[in-house]
């Protein structure tokens, strides 16, 4: 049987979600040879080169690292296989070409942020709470040919308190998935790691990428679906309404914390209802829903409160 320090592991992920479980492994004392990310891009208003998460860590322990444009460019599949992992290891990454998940001997697993088969795709965890779901959770599995379809190794369940937003659920399966990842790979390395096909349903639920325009607010449906709508989309990208301001300039403000108000009314919906201090609301069928924080164009996100300091919602409609 190898030692920890020749089963060589190549670990593939980008941003935060992803070096969580990068840390964990090589706590763990797993032999990382190779860590391979996005490239460096401009980020921020001074437009600046930004590293990935990934690749910070990666750096900081003097582990080689491997920014391709293309997976499957020639110069960079020959380092890659350079390297002779026994064990790719994929966490929030791009989808690979099967030349490099069927590379080594061991195989090439994913964490993925839901309790497959339900949420495949590249935005589970903002899905599961905008559908409403109260339960979700995070699986290991052996990648193959078709995305998110791989044989499991293992799972766990993690509740949705009706309260969480999307940022808040994100924090909590990144580190119940580091932890998930290290037990998974303790198995590959053992030789004895489950691989169960995944169970076959009726009806999946899927996760697609998300576009700026299914984040715009339809004011027309249910009030919990609405607040669904706005916490599963927070912080980021951020559910958003276009508003009309008096002097008929329009803005897209985005909402990123809501309450629902169930309360009769006689309001055409939906109206910015507001007191010009300490809230606004938006008249919905059943009730409001209060705006509790919000984030103008170019602007930092406020508290309500902060934001009702400075400016002042006169004749303000939503269109």
């Amino acid at each position: 049987m190898k030692s920890k320090k020749d089963f060589r592991i190549v670990f593939m992920g980008t941003p935060e979600f992803a070096r969580r479980s990068l840390q964990k492994i090589i706590d763990e004392k797993f032999n990382v040879v190779c860590v391979v990310t996005a490239p460096d891009k401009p980020a921020g208003r001074g437009r600046k080169i930004s590293e990935s998460a990934v690749k910070k860590i990666a750096s900081g322990k003097k582990i080689p690292v491997l920014q391709p444009l293309k997976l499957k460019n020639p110069e960079f599949l020959k380092k890659l296989k350079g390297f002779r992992p026994d064990l790719i290891v994929v966490v929030a990454f791009r989808i690979l070409p099967e030349e490099i998940w069927s590379l080594p001997p061991e195989g090439t697993i994913n964490l993925h942020a839901s309790l497959l088969p339900d949420y495949r795709g590249a935005a589970p965890i903002n899905h599961a709470i905008m559908n409403g779901e109260k339960l979700t959770g995070i699986t290991t599995f052996f990648i193959e040919k078709d995305i998110d379809t791989g044989e499991v190794i293992l799972r766990e369940e993690v509740p949705i308190p009706f309260t969480m937003n999307a940022g808040e659920l994100h924090d909590v399966l990144m580190v119940k998935g580091a932890d998930l990842l290290a037990k998974s790979i303790h198995l590959i390395f053992a030789g004895n790691a489950p691989r169960n096909r995944q169970t076959k349903k009726d009806q999946i639920k899927t996760a697609h990428k998300i576009y700026p325009e299914d984040c715009r607010i339809n004011w027309d449906k249910k009030p919990v679906s609405i607040y669904n709508h706005i916490r599963g989309l927070s912080p980021y990208p951020g559910a958003w309404t276009t508003l009309q301001t008096i002097n008929s300039t329009e803005i897209n403000l985005k909402i990123l914390e809501s309450e629902i108000i169930e309360e009769s009314h006689k309001y055409s919906i939906p109206s910015v209802i507001s007191d010009k201090k300490n809230y606004i609301r938006i008249s919905i069928s059943g009730g409001y829903i209060a705006i509790k924080e919000l984030q103008l164009p170019g602007k930092k996100r406020m508290k309500i409160k902060d934001f009702l300091s400075g400016n002042k919602p006169d004749g303000w409609k939503i269109v």
